[in-house]
Order: structure tokens, then C-alpha cells, then sequence
């Protein structure tokens, strides 16, 4: 067997340990050559480690190799599976150690413990702590990088703030700072720099709350606004402020972060039996943290959807403050998604095009135009309905299925009423006759005259 690499991961990063020419070949073979990838200092794990007899040889491993950090994306961390890595005691932590027999496509897994360097109690957990503020570290960048984009000074916004609540975050901004620089360079954070620090967290948290209490309050009074151009006006006012209130957020999520970074390095060095729970604690922490945050922002990206949507349905009647209202929703819209975006929070939004006058214009006389072809249809088809049953008695029809249309029903109810006409008439006729003929006393062949004055007295 030839070279042999230790590797650690977390499920969304991957640690190397091993020659710097080996983990090279490794990351080629993985895929990861192109990953950013970042040094984890040794030395750290040395008082981890196990004693005595395997000191020596400790420090000498660690003389020769380094480790390597690199974030796994989805199919790397397919390709990392491969490796058979094995689940430790460490939750969410699997280990292996693999070695290339030549071919830089066959890296394999060997059956071996994890080298001396992780054979100790705590050994893993503690490279397991340095992954995850590794990751922390990352997260922090992300934020920074957003703070640079959107081109503010937070120190500036900050300081124009009245509140002293807001005012609080520049000192503590100044101390995690400055504990960060001392821990970076001295590798550990101590008792005196922990002191200044451990306080820094209430304040932050109070500060977090006080800017999510104001977003809030901006979606709400948006959303109290009937009149469109009262909404215009209350949007564009809304813009900067939400503007201010997330750098303020984004700035003490990133602080928050650098505290975390602090707390893990001070809960390794005092207590390392309770890092493991320390360290999935924080981890859970940060994600209620930007839950809290993404329900506060989808507040706002759900009122500045309803204000677009009621903006559109007015351009008719208001052409100059509904597209208005668009585009001041637009813009909020957008700070908010390109905030979340960088706290990893998923969102469906897409950009609002203002609906134009004419557009409304021509929906409003398209629905008039179906409303009345839909009238004239149906009339058209009532006095079709009324035409066929006023003219159908008039059609011959066959009624009695022998192939040869009868009368229309119309002339058969004629003749049948002239028939019971003439049956009258003749009945009639029948009646005078007889009463003639009783007159006459039984002779018919006397024609009735017209009566006389003696017929009368008779």
C-alpha cells in the first residue's frame, strides 16, 4: 500500500490529514481540486491526543502532515461516500482512512484506527469543534461580503441610531473584534480575553430583537394603508429604513458569529468533556436564530406581493401612483432576498413589472367586450329557444314514424277545432228542426214562416 489519508467528515465539509503531495492527489481524485480549502493548525490536537509513549511519534506526524478543510457540495459529498467512511462517537462525525495503491482513481479504504493524532477521548470532537468554526468563519465572510455589496458603513448607520440600544453594538462590536485579532493570533482564547467577551452575547440579542421588532412594524403599518398614494409614500419611506434595519441585523449575526467562534475555542480549552453538547447547542442555536429572521423578512416580502397585487388591480384609475407602488415595493423586495440569500434562507420571488395604463385599459374593455358576447349569446340563444317553440307547430313533423310527415300540429288543431265547429252548428241546426216539427204537428214538409201575431198569442 502506498500513501494512506485520514479523512474526517461532517456532512457538509470534509477534513484531510496526510502529506500535502498525498491530499493533493486526493482532492484531484475526488473531485475537490477546485473546492476552497483552508489549513487546520495541528498543533491544536496535540494536547488531545494520546501521551506518553506515542507522544513523540505524535509530534512527529504532525511535523509531516497537514490538514486540509474543504466544504463539500452535493456531489462531492456523494463522492466522499464512496470512501466507506464509518460513523464515531461523535454525532453527525464519520472517519477513514484510505490508501492509494498507485492509480489516482483507486483510493480505497483500509481496515485502520484512527492514527494516533485522533486516538484520544476527545481527539475527534476537538477536530469536529474546529470544522464547525471553520464553517462559522465562512458564514461570517458571506455576511461581510453582502455588508460590502450593498456599499454601507453599519458603523455610520449605527451611530446615527438614537436609541441606545443600537448605540450598544458599536462597543461590542470593537471587543469581539479585537478578541478575534488576539485569538487568531495566539491560537487560544484565555481567561482575560474570554472575560471582556462573555458579556457581548445580551447585547446582541437585545439589539437583534430591537431590528426585528422594527421590520415589523414597518410591514404593519404597510399593510393598515388603503389609499394608493398614502401606500406610495409609505413604501418609499419603508425603502431606506428596511435597508438600515437589515445591515443592522446582518452586522449582528456576524458578531454573533465571531462570539460563537470565541466560545468554542474557550469551552475547548476549559471543559472539553462538554464540547460535544457545546458544540451542537450553538449549532442549534444559530438556526433558530435565522428562523426567527426568516419569518420576519417573509413578512415583508408577503406585504410588498399584496401591495404589488393591489397596486395592478388601480392602474386604471391611478396611472402614476400604481406603478409607483411597483417599483418602491420592488426595491424593498429585493434588499430582502439579497439578505436572505446570504443567511442561506430560500425564497420564491420574482421581479414585479408594473401593469401599464393602457394594459388595464385594454383587460377592461376585453372583459367588457366577453361580458356582452356572452349576453348576446345568451339572448341568441333564448330567442332561438322561443323561435323554434312559437314555430314548431307550424313544421311538419312525422308523428306517427311512418316515413311521411304528417300535418304541423298547428293545422291539425285547426281543422280539429273547425270540425267540432261545424258538429255544433249542426247540433243546433238538429234541435230547431225538431222543435219545427213539433209545431207543425209532425208534418216536415211545412217550411217555417216568420210567426205572425196569432203565433205569439198561441
Amino acid at each position: 500500500m502506498g500513501s494512506e489519508i485520514e479523512l474526517v467528515s461532517d456532512g457538509d465539509s470534509l477534513v484531510a490529514i496526510g502529506s500535502s503531495a498525498d491530499i493533493e492527489r486526493f482532492f484531484l481524485a475526488a473531485g475537490l481540486d477546485k473546492a476552497p480549502s483552508h489549513e487546520i493548525d495541528l498543533q491544536r490536537l496535540r494536547s488531545f491526543s494520546n501521551t506518553g509513549a506515542e507522544a513523540a511519534k505524535i509530534g512527529a506526524d504532525i511535523a509531516a502532515n497537514s490538514g486540509q478543510w474543504v466544504k463539500l457540495t452535493a456531489d462531492s459529498a456523494a463522492a466522499v461516500k464512496e470512501f466507506g467512511l464509518m460513523a464515531t462517537k461523535s454525532p453527525g462525525i464519520s472517519h477513514a482512512m484510505i490508501g492509494d495503491p498507485g492509480d489516482i482513481k483507486q483510493w480505497l479504504q483500509i481496515a485502520q484506527a484512527p492514527t494516533a493524532l485522533l486516538s484520544g477521548p476527545f481527539a475527534i470532537t476537538a477536530l469536529a469543534t474546529m470544522m464547525q468554526q471553520r464553517v462559522i468563519q465562512e458564514q461570517m465572510d458571506t455576511i461581510i461580503d453582502y455588508l460590502e455589496e450593498i456599499n454601507e458603513k453599519v458603523d455610520d448607520i449605527l451611530r446615527n441610531q438614537k436609541d441606545a440600544v443600537i448605540a450598544d453594538v458599536i462597543g461590542v462590536d470593537l471587543i469581539i473584534e479585537d478578541a478575534l485579532a488576539v485569538r487568531n493570533r495566539v491560537g487560544r482564547v484565555s481567561d482575560v480575553t474570554w472575560s471582556k467577551v462573555q458579556a457581548c452575547g445580551l447585547l446582541l440579542a437585545r439589539t437583534q430583537g430591537y431590528a426585528l421588532r422594527q421590520l415589523d412594524s414597518i410591514a404593519s403599518k404597510l399593510g393598515k394603508k388603503a389609499d394608493l398614494g398614502e401606500i406610495v409614500k409609505v413604501t418609499k419611506e419603508a425603502e431606506p429604513k428596511v435597508h438600515e434595519w437589515l445591515s443592522v441585523l446582518a452586522r449582528t449575526i456576524q458578531l454573533q458569529d465571531g462570539l460563537s467562534i470565541l466560545e468554542l475555542d474557550r469551552v475547548l480549552d476549559a471543559a472539553p468533556e462538554d464540547l460535544e453538547s457545546h458544540r451542537v447547542g450553538l449549532t442549534h442555536a444559530r438556526q433558530n436564530r435565522v428562523e426567527v429572521i426568516a419569518g420576519c423578512t417573509a413578512g415583508i416580502l408577503a406585504q410588498m406581493a399584496d401591495t404589488v397585487q393591489r397596486a395592478n388591480k388601480s392602474v386604471l384609475f391611478n396611472p402614476f401612483d400604481a406603478p409607483a407602488a411597483v417599483k418602491s415595493s420592488d426595491k424593498v423586495a429585493v434588499g430582502v432576498l439579497a439578505f436572505r440569500g446570504r443567511l442561506g434562507i430560500d425564497s420564491e420571488h420574482g421581479e414585479n413589472v408594473p401593469k401599464r395604463w393602457r394594459q388595464a385599459a385594454v383587460e377592461v374593455r376585453d372583459k367588457a367586450l366577453a361580458s356582452a358576447s356572452e349576453g348576446v349569446a345568451v339572448a341568441g340563444r333564448v330567442g332561438a329557444e322561443t323561435f323554434d317553440r312559437a314555430t314548431g307547430v307550424f313544421r311538419s313533423v312525422d308523428l306517427d314514424g311512418d316515413g311521411i310527415p304528417d300535418k304541423p300540429r298547428a293545422l291539425t288543431a285547426a281543422e280539429t277545432a273547425g270540425d267540432a265547429v261545424k258538429g255544433a252548428a249542426s247540433n243546433v241546426t238538429g234541435a230547431i228542426g225538431a222543435i219545427w216539427k213539433r209545431k207543425s204537428g209532425g208534418n216536415a214538409a211545412v217550411e217555417p214562416s216568420e210567426p205572425g201575431p196569432e203565433s205569439v198569442d198561441s
